[in-house]
């Protein structure tokens, strides 16, 4: 069984409320779950102490027993100190795609062509 420390949402429409919450990968978002170890509000100024809440043992516990977390509770527990998360930096993804890239390429053959015609008569 593989584990994943995830959150799981909660609260009403528009006024998100996450638990945190360790599960199978293969349950639902908001399904069930094997335990859960801490909160998280998002509409709590970022230095309120309720905004996030964690229980650290436990979170060691499932990290030691191989639960993985998800790129947000990473952020949580590199917070926290539990673990150390990489920062992941995709220069490529801002670049326009292939096609994009030779439409590009069109419009600038196009307007050289342009500014050579006058040039010329």
């Amino acid at each position: 069984m593989s584990l994943k420390i995830r959150l799981a949402r909660g609260g009403a429409k528009k006024r998100p409320y996450y638990r945190i919450v360790v599960a199978d990968t293969r349950s639902p978002r908001d399904g069930r779950f094997v335990e859960k170890i801490g909160t998280f509000n998002p509409l709590l100024p970022k230095d309120h102490k309720d905004r996030l809440t964690l229980d650290t043992d436990r979170a060691k516990h499932w990290l030691s027993v191989g639960a993985l977390p998800t790129d947000r509770v990473a952020r949580f527990l590199d917070n926290a100190g539990l673990m150390k998360r990489t920062a992941s930096n995709n220069p490529e993804k801002a670049k326009p795609k292939a096609k994009a890239q030779e439409r590009l390429a069109a419009a600038a053959e196009a307007a050289a062509a342009a500014a050579e015609a006058p040039a010329e008569a």
